[in-house]
């Protein structure tokens, strides 16, 4: 088995074909391998087949088995601040449960409410806050299995806007990024597997590899990208990269031996290449700015959004030399995107939703509909023919992309 399919048997778990179950989708790359689906609308813009209010915040959609699962704040104004992790037919948009617990919307320059996003593991669904507070629900009735406090658990100091990481599974360990380089639970228990100490940690998911035959994962940490043992938590190897405000968000991404990094705030990104313990790099640049979401890698390019909020444009970048080859500004200052296949599934800031070739020559545009309001950070989700968008006050949509 070649190295890149040696990764993907590691990093897709079992699931339905077209489900989308956790954070940037079975593979961890934010591409998906689904078809069927249509490109090409109408000037209507797609259907849309229902629509749910979920509050305010950021967390991206998950699907699995029929199920749509996300979250979101209360906000203020509406008694008690509670978040609220749904579950949705799929479908149809009925809710099939919904759990809430204490939490403060905790607005700092920006909307405020959830970030992390549900990841779906057979039975059950699990959820982290910006407190660092980890659950474990039913999936079939959202019944609470168990919980844990990780961040007072490890003794953590929380980042300025909590924690962001969404749960990955790795057997019978769930990893969160909470804490210096992150921490592992039995996800059947909540038990603590292995801690790391208690400095603030990075906003990354952490994001699962093979490496020359090994198993580790590869995190953004507050001061600098790390790759751990999954099974001990013990440091591969680590490369300093410190931006503003500590915020490295975007999650890493792996090619072989090497590894891409981008953060916003002017950082800008670098390619690194991993030998035995030690990470060196090739080349450094400010040509791709990720302020929170990750770029999709296609055939050797990286496609994605760089520059703060409001001031960002899409970028595409030859992996290889960090050249940039085009740029494109009409996306409203921001956005998020996935990948399907040689497409990309894009959202704009003000609510678009465009679907373009992944062209590394020029931005090739073949679909463009107004489809929701702003803010718009969060990544649109395709799953089973259809698309799943929310924006930053808690308006979820999903559209009909199925081909017929």
């Amino acid at each position: 088995m070649g190295l890149f399919a040696l990764c993907l048997a590691f990093l897709a778990d079992v699931a339905t074909a077209g489900d989308w179950h956790r954070w940037r989708g079975p593979n961890g790359n934010g591409i998906s391998d689904e078809t069927g689906w249509l490109a090409k609308w109408s000037d209507d813009g797609p259907k849309r087949l229902w629509k749910a209010k979920v509050g305010t915040g950021f967390s991206s959609i998950t699907v699995s088995d029929g199920r749509a699962y996300t979250m979101g704040n209360s906000g203020r104004g509406r008694g008690k601040e509670q978040d609220t992790v749904f579950c949705f037919d799929a479908a149809t948009g009925k809710e099939l449960w919904s759990h809430s617990y204490g939490a403060k919307l905790d607005p700092k320059y920006y909307d405020g409410g959830t970030s992390a996003t549900p990841t779906i593991d057979g039975a059950n669904v699990y959820t982290l806050s910006k407190d660092g507070l980890l659950i474990c629900f039913a999936a079939i009735d959202g019944k609470v299995k168990w919980q844990k406090d990780v961040a007072k658990a490890v003794k953590a100091k929380r980042p300025t806007w909590g924690y962001a990481s969404s749960p990955v599974i790795i057997n019978d360990a769930l990893l969160v990024n909470v804490g210096t380089y992150g921490t592992c639970l039995d996800k059947n228990t909540g038990d603590i597997i292995w801690q790391t100490g208690g400095a603030v940690s990075g906003y990354s998911s952490m994001v699962p590899y093979v490496r020359d035959g090994q198993r580790e994962v590869v995190l953004f940490a507050a001061e600098e990208v790390v790759a751990l043992d999954p099974k001990t938590g013990k440091k591969r190897w680590g490369y300093p990269w410190e931006t503003k405000y500590g915020v490295n968000s975007a999650d890493p991404i792996m090619l072989g031996d090497m590894v891409f990094i981008s953060s916003g705030y002017n950082r800008g990104c670098a390619l690194l290449k991993v030998s035995g313990g030690k990470a060196t790099k090739i080349w450094e640049n400010k040509n791709m700015c990720n302020h929170f979401n990750a770029c999709v890698l296609i055939d050797g390019h990286l496609y994605g959004f760089s520059g703060n909020t409001g001031r960002g444009t899409l970028r595409c970048l030859e992996m290889a030399t960090g050249k940039m080859k085009w740029e494109e500004k009409s996306f409203g200052g921001f956005g998020a995107l996935q990948a399907i296949g040689q497409k990309l599934l894009i959202i704009s800031n003000q609510g678009e939703l465009v679907v373009a070739e992944t062209n590394p020559d020029e931005f090739t545009e073949i679909s463009r509909a107004q489809v929701t309001g702003p803010k718009c950070w969060t990544t649109p989700v395709l799953s089973n023919g259809r698309v799943y968008c929310r924006n930053s006050r808690g308006d979820l949509i999903c559209l009909d992309l199925s081909a017929k």
